[in-house]
């Protein structure tokens, strides 16, 4: 049990830590997912290519949306995406990191079921079984056979009990020619995907590694301040409904009162503190104007110290700060009347 809660805790540290765990489970369930599920090929020649085709391409496009669903980042990227410039400029770099970042994961559970099927073979074999070179393997010269009969023999080749066609190729021959095809194309796209991966993780420091380095600061920082954003929200609806809920009960006890039922009464001791975190915001209306101005015109990218108070009013933002005066001494006289 404490692998498992170190691992747990380890895929909870950071986003990137918890969507490869998502996407390692996604992984694992598909190669489970193949293994559970029950191929019947129709054995039918208008019917095999689509479905052995369908099969192998299918579930690894829903694979890999389910991928971006799954990855908390593209509603994230989406807002970034489609919110007006305000204040703050899109950086068309920090959504290009983040969108190769997520379908990057996103293709790990589809190529995980391509090799699998590749390399397991019934797909291929189901799909391009009315392609085997009967000239080459079999009785190509076999008497009263028309070519839409030879179609449809070749097409019961994934169908062992029902195939009968063993005097124009043999069923275990044609097999085995279309699962080695199929080994060859999983082998090769294995290699093909691990190169890839290899040359872009050996490859990129080598370019472009400062620029890399910005948009996935940003991209980081970018969530960071999604989710206090979030929880700044969260907490200030918190203290709004308790303010509510509070001087609700007060006019009720007030009421009670005055219909000459007299209660106990006890004044709440964080009614204070819950009204300092509404930071001056105590109307739905004010807080709509606050969400919606958060949505069009995010703050800059640019800490500054707070202004200072003048006499005129609040000091600019170029103005350098006021140095606070030194505390002035007091002389304090002691007379005595004798």
């Amino acid at each position: 049990m404490d692998k498992f809660r170190m691992i747990f805790q380890f895929f909870q540290s950071n986003q990137e830590s918890f969507m490869n765990g998502i996407c390692g489970i996604m992984a694992l369930a598909s190669t489970q997912m193949y293994s559970a599920f029950d191929f019947n090929c129709p054995c039918l020649p208008h019917y095999n290519l689509a479905y052995g085709l369908g099969i192998l391409l299918v579930p690894p496009f829903i694979l890999f949306l389910l991928g971006f669903v799954l990855n908390n980042n593209i509603s994230m990227l989406a807002e970034e995406w489609r919110r007006p410039r305000g204040q703050r400029g899109k950086d068309p770099s920090v959504l290009r990191y983040m969108f190769c970042s997520m379908a990057q994961r996103a293709m790990i559970a589809p190529a995980v079921w391509l090799s699998v099927t590749l390399l397991d073979g019934k797909c291929i074999t189901c799909a391009f079984c009315t392609w085997v070179p009967v000239e080459a393997l079999g009785n190509a010269s076999h008497p009263h056979l028309s070519p839409g009969e030879i179609q449809r023999l070749l097409a019961r080749i994934p169908c062992k009990e029902i195939y009968n066609g063993q005097q124009l190729i043999a069923n275990e021959v044609a097999v085995r020619y279309l699962r080695c095809i199929s080994q060859a194309l999983g082998w090769c796209f294995v290699l093909l995907m691990t190169t890839l991966a290899f040359l872009v993780r050996s490859l990129r420091p080598c370019f472009s590694q400062a620029a890399f380095l910005k948009s996935r600061y940003w991209s980081h920082y970018i969530d960071i301040e999604r989710k206090l954003f979030d929880e700044t929200c969260a907490e200030h609806a918190r203290s709004f409904a308790k303010v509510c809920i509070q001087q609700f009960f007060e006019g009720m006890s007030t009421d009670l009162v005055a219909a000459r039922c007299h209660l106990p009464r006890k004044a709440p001791a964080d009614t204070g503190e819950a009204a300092e975190k509404l930071l001056g915001i105590t109307d739905q209306g004010t807080m709509n104007m606050a969400l919606k101005s958060w949505h069009r015109c995010k703050p800059p990218l640019h800490l500054h110290p707070p202004a200072l108070p003048t006499g005129n009013g609040w000091a600019g933002e170029g103005q350098p700060p006021m140095q606070p005066s030194a505390p002035r001494r007091e002389a304090v006289a002691h007379y005595s009347w004798v």
